[in-house]
């Protein structure tokens, strides 16, 4: 039996208080939920830890709602408006390349009740059908179409006879021979003028304004072509050109060509007819198309050579649910992590987001800086079909309900470290749509040790430690600082990270590397940071790019000639591969992971130096964090070294290093030029989390604790421990305004 939920999602992540969010929710476990306005805590579930804490803040929109259940039509797609186009001869016309056999999958559809065409695969057989009040005519090519071939393939209608055709238009298909087959056609047709012409899909309903669709075409398709003539196989090899035939030119339906405009939904049409498009769902753009030579790949170079979309019938960027609840958040809110609770029957849910204060009010000494993107790219991250979550995790794993609705739910989204249906990559993921492991209490089969320490609960017990030391902070998002960059974070004394900065984009970067360089200090309160170069969409809000290009721990490899991204042309992979490593911008970089036991750091003989003292004040012992939420220490799941060859700064002070890694620990892949034995500790000596601080030149400085669970030790003994008392001490002196210096020497 299917698992009743409620769920959800809001239409914005960040706001100012005062201001508006749409709440889309979901139910199928009661008729009415409840919805309320809580500030987060901590979303941390473990006993053992300083236990789950919200407050519920009285707002006009608390009550009852009714409750109903949202369908996600996942697929992408182009929408083409072709109202009061007629035509009865037609040719359509495109390249393909297939990735997936089975199901129906539609090439080019043009839908409606008084007659409709389709040229899509069955089986892998490519078959053209059209569809009228006299009936309907559909021919099959007789050989399946290889996966991952570049075709030609086309259909005609006219003079009474249909017509399809396929050849191969690869260098790997050379030796397969054009087929070509017709059939009679005997009863009168017309396309319905009603209806639009989509790709990659087929409509199959209209509710309101929203588009249903149904057979996605899983693959490449380039220069889709529609003519109103039957054309001869000649003019069929000509229209497929750059250009249209001059001879052409009063045929041609729509000319579209992918090249243009990458960067955006729009997809133009070059005929004198305007019949321009828009993407759906964002399939994946600068891909590499039939006529790529492989010597540029660079796509805004050669965009002539990237003519291709890459569909998928698992795409997704907006589930576009109707809006439950329009809320007006109070004016009095401060800035800080909260959520819609929304409750139905024996189900509890709760839709994180951030209020960031008015650019009026007076800033708070500390900016807490949430990495959405990082929750983003793990957005439904589920072992249920991860095929080495067990491998990664050196355990079983252990399914929660959450994992079980993410496994029952596809259609929701996967996340950036997914492979599509297909096969491909998930280079795309949006916030808006149902993101079940952005959640306050998900319990993460990834944590270490069995906990729920991932993300954004794993943030939640820094702002835990926040609250119980009192200390004022304003929050903002990381779509917020690649929006705003260096502006946003000039107005505060000192920034923090979460626990797994991991996914940066340039504009971050510079916004943060200029706020250091300022004068500016910044607090780096997790590991793996500044590892992967994304983009934002230039338009859309909420969605960001990935192309993972190696070397890196990566789950799926970029196909060569895609490495760059779409949404801003510039190469993607890691930073460290881009001139950029994480050393040069937070003192360390990522060097291992390990998803069973954490352990301590002992202190060093350089960091009992008096540029450091402040740090180890009222702190005894050598033995730091050995103790925690994840894995039983500060010191684990992803940890990060210095290395002054990769750009930590030479004056840096490692503060500490962790010992006593498991087996589980292995050297990261872009650390290795060849496999050798000893890739895992305690046999690899870089195999270590180094906490850090060195000095900015502008009288900023930057401290780095090098380690994902570092967090999970801040509660520990009721905040009176070691680890506390660190993260005490650096805050309380980069809050002190006389600046730093950078010394010549110790």
């Amino acid at each position: 039996m299917p698992l009743s939920y409620i769920t959800g999602y809001t239409d914005h992540v960040s706001l100012l208080r005062g201001g508006r969010l749409k709440i889309m929710a979901s139910c199928t476990c009661a008729d009415q939920f409840e919805a309320a306005l809580v500030r987060m805590r901590c979303g941390d579930l473990n006993p053992e830890g300083p236990g789950f804490s919200e407050t519920v803040i009285p707002s006009k929109f608390d009550g009852s709602y009714p409750a109903r259940e949202q369908i996600t039509n996942a697929g992408s797609s182009v929408l083409i408006d072709m109202a009061g186009c007629e035509f009865t001869d037609f040719t359509a016309m495109a390249h393909i390349w297939p990735t997936s056999h089975g199901d129906e999958q539609v090439i080019l559809s043009r839908t409606g009740p008084n007659g409709a065409f389709r040229l899509f695969l069955s089986d892998g057989c490519l078959v053209a059908e059209i569809t009228g009040p006299g009936g309907t005519a559909r021919l099959a090519g007789r050989m399946p179409l290889v996966t991952r071939q570049w075709y030609l393939v086309a259909m005609t209608f006219g003079g009474g006879k249909l017509t399809v055709a396929q050849e191969p238009y690869s260098r790997s298909g050379a030796g397969e021979r054009p087929i070509i087959a017709e059939c009679p056609v005997d009863f009168d047709w017309m396309c319905d003028t009603t209806a639009p012409l989509l790709l990659a899909a087929r409509r199959i309903s209209t509710d309101g304004e929203k588009l249903r669709t149904d057979c996605h075409f899983n693959g490449k398709v380039e220069k889709p072509r529609l003519a109103r003539k039957a054309l001869t196989r000649l003019s069929i090899e000509t229209l497929r050109q750059a250009a249209i035939p001059p001879d052409l030119n009063d045929e041609v339906i729509g000319f579209w060509d992918f090249s243009r405009e990458i960067d955006s939904e729009i997809v133009r049409d070059l005929s004198r007819n305007g019949h321009h498009g828009k993407t759906v769902n964002l399939p994946a753009r600068a891909m590499t198309g039939s006529n790529w030579t492989g010597e540029e790949v660079k796509w805004a170079v050669a965009p002539d050579q990237y003519g291709a979309i890459h569909f998928h019938d698992d795409d997704i960027y907006d589930a576009d649910w109707g809006v439950d609840i329009d809320a007006q958040l109070p004016d009095d809110l401060p800035s800080g992590a909260y959520a819609i609770r929304v409750t139905a029957g024996n189900k509890v849910e709760r839709l994180p987001f951030f209020v960031r204060p008015r650019p009026t009010d007076k800033p708070a000494p500390l900016l807490y800086v949430a990495s959405t993107a990082t929750y983003w790219a793990y957005a439904n991250l589920n072992p249920v079909p991860f095929p080495i979550a067990e491998l990664l995790s050196s355990r079983l794993i252990i399914l929660h309900e959450a994992n079980r609705l993410i496994d029952e739910h596809p259609e929701w989204g996967p996340s950036l470290y997914d492979i599509h249906s297909d096969g491909s990559g998930v280079c795309y993921s949006s916030r808006f749509r149902p993101i079940l492991n952005f959640r306050p209490g998900y319990i993460s089969s990834f944590g270490a040790n069995g906990s729920n320490l991932r993300e954004y609960n794993a943030d939640t017990h820094i702002l835990d430690w926040l609250e119980a030391t009192g200390q004022d902070y304003d929050v903002v998002t990381d779509e917020d600082l690649h929006r705003e960059g260096y502006p946003l974070l000039a107005r505060y004394k000192a920034i923090m990270t979460g626990t797994h900065p991991e996914y940066f984009s340039a504009e971050m970067w510079d916004g943060v590397k200029s706020y250091t360089d300022g004068g500016g200090r910044m607090m780096v309160m997790g590991g793996n940071g500044f590892y992967w170069r994304i983009a934002f969409h230039p338009r859309l809000s909420g969605v960001i790019e990935v192309r993972r290009s190696g070397p890196a721990i990566r789950t799926w490899e970029t196909q060569p000639g895609e490495e760059y991204h779409a949404f801003d042309g510039k190469l993607g992979g890691l930073w460290r591969a881009q001139g950029r490593p994480p050393q040069s911008i937070g003192g360390v970089g990522f060097i291992s992971e390990g998803f069973d036991l954490s352990t301590g750091y002992r202190r060093t003989d350089a960091g009992r130096g008096r540029r450091t003292a402040f740090v180890f004040d009222g702190v005894e012992g050598d033995w730091i964090g050995g103790f925690g939420l994840q894995g039983g220490g500060a010191a684990g799941v992803e940890i990060d070294h210095a290395d002054t060859a990769l750009g930590t700064p030479t004056h840096t002070v490692i503060l500490a290093s962790s010992e006593g890694h498991t087996e589980a620990y292995r050297l990261v892949n872009e650390e290795m030029s060849i496999t050798v034995p000893t890739v895992t500790a305690p046999a690899e000596a870089r195999i270590a989390a180094d906490m850090v601080f060195f000095e900015t030149r502008g009288g900023g400085a930057v401290f780095n604790t090098g380690s994902i669970a570092w967090a999970g030790s801040l509660s520990h003994d009721d905040y009176t421990n070691n680890v506390s008392q660190i993260t005490g001490n650096v805050l309380r002196r980069f809050l002190d305004p006389a600046p730093f210096q950078t010394p010549q020497e110790d």
